[in-house]
């Protein structure tokens, strides 16, 4: 489906981070679960996951395709939308912050100074920058 993220379970895709959410929750749901019981905070939970889907993949994708002002508006945008995100979220931003101090976690992320360099050259290869 060339879809990212994915989850390989039992040698079967499972595309789309909501949708890799609900899957999660519903396999393994009397361990314990992703979402909240409550049907309120459930489809907040949801939401949320929506927010991120859409406006972290759309913002990214125009902070990376454009350039002068138009990247500029997109940065702000794009940071804007992480504050609200961070601010709406907090305990999503704790666990992440939770993450990043174990060093199992740490290690597996590449390091940010050679990632930016190769999306540089993508872009180049591209004709984007």
């Amino acid at each position: 489906h060339k879809k990212i993220p994915v989850l390989i379970h039992d040698g079967k895709p499972v595309c789309e981070s909501l949708v890799v959410v609900q899957y999660i929750d519903e396999v393994w749901n009397n361990k314990s679960p992703l979402l909240p019981s409550d049907p309120y905070e459930r489809a907040q939970a949801r939401f949320w996951a929506d927010y991120v889907d859409k406006k972290m993949q759309s913002g990214g994708w125009k902070v990376w395709t454009s350039k002068g002002e138009e990247q500029e508006a997109a940065k702000t945008e794009f940071i804007e939308s992480l504050k609200l995100l961070e601010g709406e979220c907090p305990k999503l931003i704790a666990w992440a912050k939770r993450c990043m101090e174990k060093e199992s976690v740490a290690k597996s992320l590449p390091d940010r100074h050679k990632l930016y360099d190769f999306a540089l050259q993508v872009k180049k290869m591209n004709g984007i920058e």
